[in-house]
């Protein structure tokens, strides 16, 4: 089985693939990955269609796995994909078998974060202070875009550090216990992250372009899901929302609702927006 790690919420008959067997029209599956932001976003969603009558099942696994899982039809969406350049190897593989629905969420950004108060302000000083961050970078899950990148940032500025790999509540947890002490940190982050609205942060200048510019998050779908539930995709296709909406729902995951309570929260308190998602 694919999946290394798996959440189920309303959950449908295993036996029946996507889109297959009796009633297969109100049932979907969604998959994702453990990002906080996108733990936020598949939650909402999930919360979307249930509200439209669905019987959603969501599965979280690496990004790698996502992508294969689309590509061979065994989840039948994601508004995971960070494009165009932090998933880009997973798309270069993968894309001529899934489909791009379209840009859920504009304004993304990857690189190196660090504190405000760190007095240096370009990935290129980074090998002058190198002592002050323990010759570290606190990463996430091995297997993300990010990480590669950050990989490649090390090599072409030829930086003398290691990239620790965590998972993103770990890569969170050692920043937060770094900035209540004051302590210099550098970590790979992105936007949107509840990090930016509870620290004063700063991205590390990359005048290299390693970390590429502006990116988006995608939603991505299974080929034939159209075909197969047109309701369902054209809900995935109006789906569209800004980075204070997300952050939103991360702040109050990391500040202690469940994930589906947050997703709850934020559905009841954007009514016509979800209309909208709902029924155009």
């Amino acid at each position: 089985m694919l999946f290394g790690v798996i959440f189920v919420a309303g959950c449908t008959d295993e036996s029946d693939s996507p889109g297959t067997g009796a009633g297969a029209a109100k049932e979907i599956s969604i998959g994702y990955v453990l990002w906080d932001s996108e733990i936020a976003s598949t939650n909402v969603v999930k919360k979307i269609y249930e509200q439209a009558g669905y019987d959603v099942e969501i599965k979280a696994v690496d990004a790698g796995p996502l992508y294969q899982a689309l590509a061979d039809g065994q989840v039948d969406m994601s508004v995971s994909a960070w494009l165009p350049a932090t998933q880009a190897n997973y798309w270069d593989t993968y894309g001529d078998d899934i489909v791009l629905v379209g840009k859920n969420l504009e304004g993304a950004k990857i690189g190196l974060v660090v504190p405000s108060y760190v007095t240096i302000d370009s990935i290129d000083e980074m090998n002058g202070v190198a002592d002050k961050f323990n010759g570290k970078i606190m990463g996430i899950e091995p297997g993300a875009g990010i990480m590669s990148t950050t990989e490649t940032a090390i090599e072409d500025y030829g930086l003398d550090y290691t990239l620790v790999p965590s998972s993103s509540a770990g890569m969170a947890a050692q920043l937060s216990d770094a900035y209540k002490d004051g302590d210099w940190i550098v970590v790979t982050g992105w936007t949107p992250h509840w990090m930016f609205v509870r620290f004063d942060l700063k991205y590390l200048s990359d005048p290299k372009g390693v970390y590429g510019g502006e990116e988006y998050i995608g939603s991505l779908a299974r080929t034939g899901f159209k075909e197969d539930n047109p309701e369902a995709y054209a809900i995935l296709e109006r789906f569209h929302w800004e980075p204070k909406d997300m952050e939103s729902v991360m702040l109050a995951i990391e500040e202690g609702a469940t994930a589906e309570d947050a997703a709850q929260a934020w559905v009841d308190a954007n009514p016509d927006t979800v209309t909208y998602w709902i029924n155009g």
